[in-house]
């Protein structure tokens, strides 16, 4: 799983294809009008709030490298579509056995890598060894644990063989990039098979892709983009208002939305989020054991009013882990919904009728501090004094991510199909239920996607009903581009931006 950030690791829990088989064109994204042809040669300028750490998604690389290079520069033996489907990519074939423990994959022919060196195996297992390495912080490093063995019998052939049936593999290899496995120093180069490979990385500014010549799909429709980073949203509106961008990947100033929905200049589109923002709990920490406060918590703050203070009609109320987007979505957002009364009753049952105080421990970047703001004053009301310590991304990893030190805090957690989480005791927010930790693991080895589907929606439920966490909102997708533009992505799916079928009129 990842969580939505600006500096955070993007393996602190990052996480989870509209290509043919012969390309990696194919957009889902009919976004933007195209009048006449387009400029082969332009130069896309893109905004973005999210500037990598480093290049490796196995090393920290946070949000950003996702949002650069996933799709762009690095590929996978499978691809995760913007609307959210499976898609073979560097694979060109696989089947598996019949008992679900081995998987055989076929590699496309004629790839290259952007350094000249072919597509083989070898580089295969090596990507895949290096996600489930002791030190890598991929998003599915966990997941694909249960990884037993590799085999690669010839150059075209790379035999997985499973510790136990994972029905959500071939998903969670959307996730790896496959990298030359003779590539050094991935922090600040690349060497992977996309339409775009690396022309410079300028720290705190920007970051350019130039269109491959050897790629083996269908080429690039631009011949380079750029992605600009900004520190604030105010910047980066302007910078779209001025021309220096194009496109901004995901507007974070609803209030500033009104200058270009009247302007016909610019184009305002409201695509589909995975991204959840929590009140996470840490259940293994007093007083947050019990369910009931719990639940309290949940129902003493007023999700609707804080959406519409944050995003001003913007984004979903949300009432478990699970968007609308994931196979075993239900509204459950009448789940401790928002009722006062209920919450000062619960309280005192137990055994909290004067209140409590608590450290909600806050990442200092938007919506954070306004958030926690908001749930302060909400939860006085009920008797709950709330004090807010305010910390970086970095000191978020490893104070409550790593150590678990903590007693609720706020954060973002972007990828789709990650309430499994909710069945690892071990999991930063410490929820330990056995039937739900049963549940997910029956899931996984499920033998169909219904029986799988059926499962989690029993996940969802029970975590819901004990208020695992507190879902505060589902975040709006709001893509906003010049009215050049078309060919973009309109959802927001784990953080990538796909760019290499935006086209740009002249």
């Amino acid at each position: 799983m990842k969580i939505r950030k600006k500096s955070l690791s993007a393996g602190v829990l990052t996480i989870a294809l509209a290509v043919t088989l012969a390309a990696c064109g194919g957009s889902n994204s009919n976004s933007g009008s195209s009048s006449g042809g387009y400029d082969k040669n332009a130069t896309v300028n893109i905004g973005s709030q999210y500037e990598p750490q480093n290049l490796d998604n196995t090393a920290g690389g946070g949000q950003g490298v996702t949002e650069a290079l996933n799709g762009n520069v690095y590929e996978g033996l499978f691809k995760l579509t913007d609307d959210g489907k499976v898609e073979k990519l560097l694979a060109q074939d696989y089947k598996v056995s019949g008992d679900g423990l081995t998987y055989t994959f076929i590699l496309r022919d004629g790839v290259k890598f952007h350094s000249g060196k072919t597509l083989t195996s070898q580089d295969v297992k090596y990507s895949l060894e290096k996600v489930i390495a002791k030190d890598s912080q991929s998003a599915r490093k966990s997941n694909l644990e249960v990884i037993k063995d590799i085999a690669t019998p010839d150059a075209k052939t790379v035999r997985v063989t499973l510790s136990q049936k994972s029905i959500s593999f071939v998903y969670n290899l959307s996730y790896v990039w496959i990298i030359n496995s003779a590539a050094k120093n991935l922090k600040t180069t690349e060497d992977g098979t996309g339409p775009y490979q690396l022309d410079k990385w300028t720290h705190g500014s920007a970051l350019s892709l130039d269109r491959f010549a050897g790629y083996w799909g269908t080429a690039a429709t631009n011949k380079q983009v750029v992605y600009h980073y900004f520190k604030d949203a105010t910047a980066l509106n302007n910078a779209l208002l001025t021309n220096a961008v194009d496109i901004v990947t995901s507007e974070q100033s609803p209030d500033a939305l009104d200058q270009f929905k009247s302007n016909s200049n610019y184009k305002v589109n409201d695509g589909n989020s995975t991204t959840k923002l929590l009140l996470a709990f840490n259940d293994k920490a007093a007083p947050f054991t019990n369910v009931k406060v719990r639940q309290a918590v949940s129902s003493a703050i007023d999700d609707k009013k804080l959406l519409e203070s944050v995003w001003g009609g913007y984004g979903k109320e949300i009432g478990s882990m699970v968007p609308p987007t994931d196979p075993w979505y239900e509204d459950l957002t009448a789940v401790n919904a928002y009722d006062v009364d209920k919450a000062k009753e619960l309280l005192k049952e137990a055994g909290y009728e004067n209140g409590f105080s608590f450290t909600l421990d806050t990442p200092n970047y938007d919506p954070h501090p306004t958030a926690a703001t908001f749930i302060k004053s909400e939860l006085a009301k009920v008797g709950i004094t709330v004090k807010i310590n305010t910390i970086t991304p970095d000191e978020w990893y490893t104070k409550v991510y790593q150590n678990h030190d903590f007693t609720a805090t706020l954060q973002e957690h972007v990828n789709d199909r990650d309430l499994v989480w909710y069945g690892n005791p071990d999991f930063y927010w410490g929820y330990d239920n056995k039937q739900v930790t049963e549940w997910v693991k029956q899931s996984e080895e499920a033998s169909t996607t219904e029986r799988q589907t059926e499962l989690l929606k029993k996940v969802n439920v029970k975590t819901a009903e004990d208020a695992a966490s507190d879902w505060l909102y589902l975040y709006p997708q709001i893509v906003v581009a010049n009215s050049k533009l078309s060919g973009y992505p309109l959802n927001g799916l784990n953080s990538q931006f796909f760019a290499y079928d935006i086209k740009k009129n002249g």
